[in-house]
């Protein structure tokens, strides 16, 4: 048994301790597992890209970063920023749980990929969410903004992980379903999404009471900095 690819673990590991950017780390391991297991760079780089290539949605990702960086270059974030800034009755919690709303129904309609931390969070709904925070505390420290920018981005997580199950033909159900097939539980993919909806119905309710507790925090904040 050759346990010398194995460093490639090591390597995850370390890359990840040291805060490196996930994508070099991981490719970085893949080419040290692959040369301490004898394989050629020839062989090895035709494996990686038969991969990437296999890899359907992650293309789809890598596409939509240039397209994502150009709407930002062309000032996104500061049109998404001053058009929330126009909308007088839209909150912060009432923007985050309608998104959170949009984005469970989606996901339970198989849409995963409509929406997402590339697609909508970091253009979009962060800038909408910092602009709709500021309203309630216009002295946001930078801290406050990563803490705006970090329940966006777990809005829309918690909307597509819990939604995501209710959809029969997804991959999840059916892992679950091949999971409990091998321990001789035979459970058809819409006993478990029907069995998933109440939980994302809960996952709903206490997402939606953590960004209101947010708002009521954030308002807490600013009527202390206003008596200091």
């Amino acid at each position: 048994m050759n346990y010398w690819p194995l460093l490639g673990i090591a390597v995850i590991v370390i890359g990840f301790a040291l805060r490196f950017n996930a994508v070099p780390v991981v490719v970085c391991a893949a080419l040290a597992s692959g040369l301490l297991a004898g394989m050629h760079w020839p062989q090895l780089l035709a494996l990686l890209g038969k991969s990437f290539i296999a890899s359907r949605m992650l293309l789809l990702f890598v596409l939509t970063l240039p397209a994502i960086g150009l709407l930002e270059h062309a000032g996104l974030r500061e049109h998404a920023q001053q058009w929330m800034g126009r909308l007088r009755g839209l909150t912060f919690a009432r923007l985050l749980i309608g998104y959170l709303l949009l984005r469970q129904l989606l996901a339970m309609l198989g849409l995963t990929g409509v929406a997402g931390a590339a697609q909508t969070v970091r253009p979009l709904l962060a800038p909408m969410g910092e602009a709709a925070a500021e309203k309630i505390h216009p002295g946001l420290s930078d801290a406050d903004r990563d803490e705006v920018r970090a329940v966006a981005a777990a809005t829309d997580n918690i909307g597509r992980f819990f939604g995501e199950d209710v959809f029969i033909a997804l991959g999840a159900v059916l892992l679950i379903q091949g999971f409990y097939a091998q321990r001789g539980i035979e459970l058809t993919p819409l006993s478990i999404a029907l069995w998933a909806l109440p939980t994302a119905i809960a996952a709903f309710a206490i997402q939606s009471l953590r960004v209101y507790l947010f708002q009521r925090r954030l308002a807490r904040r600013a009527r202390n900095g206003a008596g200091a």
